[in-house]
């Protein structure tokens, strides 16, 4: 499929007089966003999700409420979009190879399964030359027997279907692999060596169907119970030399991938002095995200571009810049456990501190562990912008950092 031509405020690929519209697979927090980023572009929008009241479908112009393999939802996409994208990594791969047979879509399926798939996912990046934890795929019982001692201890992941921490399992020695293995149905694994780990980073880029690449500097990472917690965003949060190092990595990943769209690429950052780092170069890759990903969430307002200004562009052929990122920031994650007992968050106390910006996501029922909102703080330091965030945690109650 080539570049699509899809203008804002033009006529694109419709005959009725209107803008064009693109279209986005999935109706969560990412396409709520990428649905406003278009918006304000002059886009119209369509949004696929079979959830009545997803927050996306609330917002866009148009909601197809539809499974994601169902031919009619797919053939309604078709009939008014001019591009497609997606906003999660578990639409489908047949769906977007549905689309793509007439219509631009990006990420392309193949780069999507790549990911959806960690033993796939893993293959992809021992191809592309870019360093992963040592480890080893589990299939059926010969393979769990066969492990091999270094990897323990390890962490036992699903093949497929893992995010926020879940289908995950730390394991010590053979008969907690074992168990693990029973716990987890005997589905498709891999298991990781264990390693010392120092940090946890991402970085972001949007590459076109030019293969034009721009990116937003390497973001450091803190997690809790597997789900984002805290973001840090500005110069000096990591050494210089591996914020080169992981920019370099994603660039290469998305080339191998002939990828098209925003793809997260989260690292591993080795405790410096370790055996492992000095073999594994410092950092390794974890798992790459085909779409815009929590930890740039940042971006929409400490950068003049936000990964979802990127997202459209790169799906409507329009000039990539390179963003410039002109505040210091520290995102922090609001789940669903801020609301105690149906009690909403002192938003008002919040609010008042300097260089605050309130994202909330439309969803409609608080649970634990499920992500409502965030929270970016900007300032002119990263001190400041520390400090302010700590505030905001303590008078939400939200762990420091």
């Amino acid at each position: 499929m080539s570049q699509p031509h899809c203008l804002p405020g033009s006529t694109g690929w419709s005959d009725n007089g209107q803008p064009a519209t693109l279209g986005v697979m999935g109706g969560g927090q990412l396409g709520r966003m990428f649905v406003h980023a278009a918006q304000s572009m002059g886009y119209f929008t369509v949004v696929l999700d079979p959830d009545t009241s997803s927050p996306a479908g609330l917002v866009s112009h148009q909601h197809i409420q539809r499974d994601y393999l169902d031919t009619q939802g797919l053939a309604k996409l078709v009939q008014h979009c001019a591009a497609v994208t997606t906003e999660f990594e578990n639409v489908p791969a047949a769906a977007l190879a549905t689309l793509a047979a007439t219509r631009p879509t990006a990420p392309n399926a193949e780069a999507v399964a790549i990911a959806q798939d960690r033993i796939q996912e893993k293959a992809h990046l021992a191809r592309s030359g870019v360093p992963v934890a040592p480890y080893a795929v589990i299939e059926n019982a010969a393979d769990l027997a066969t492990v091999a001692d270094s990897l323990l201890p390890g962490i036992l992941k699903t093949a497929r279907l893992g995010y926020d921490g879940k289908g995950q399992l730390r394991v010590s020695n053979r008969a907690e692999l074992a168990s693990a293995w029973d716990a987890l149905k005997h589905v498709p694994c891999v298991l990781e060596q264990m390693l010392p780990l120092a940090d946890e980073c991402s970085v972001i880029v949007a590459r076109g169907w030019d293969g034009a690449c721009v990116h937003f500097a390497p973001q450091r990472n803190l997690h809790r119970q597997g789900i984002l917690a805290v973001t840090q965003a500005y110069e000096g949060n990591l050494p210089p030399a591996l914020v080169d190092k992981a920019v370099t990595a994603t660039k290469k990943i998305a080339d191998e991938l002939n990828y098209v769209g925003v793809l997260c690429v989260e690292f591993f950052v080795l405790a410096e002095g370790s055996p492992e780092s000095a073999a594994l170069g410092g950092l390794v890759v974890n798992e790459m995200a085909p779409r815009p990903h929590n930890s740039g969430h940042y971006t929409l307002d400490a950068c003049d571009q936000s990964q979802f200004d990127l997202q459209v562009r790169t799906l409507a052929g329009l000039p990539l810049v390179q963003p410039r990122h002109h505040s210091a920031a520290v995102m922090l994650n609001l789940l669903g456990d801020l609301w105690v007992n149906g009690c909403i968050p002192p938003w008002d106390t919040v609010l008042a501190l300097p260089g605050v910006h309130l994202h909330l996501y439309g969803k409609l029922q608080a649970k634990p562990g499920r992500k409502m909102g965030h929270l970016t703080v900007t300032a002119a330091t990263a001190a400041e912008a520390n400090a302010v965030a700590l505030e905001a945690a303590r008078l939400l109650g939200i762990e420091a950092f």
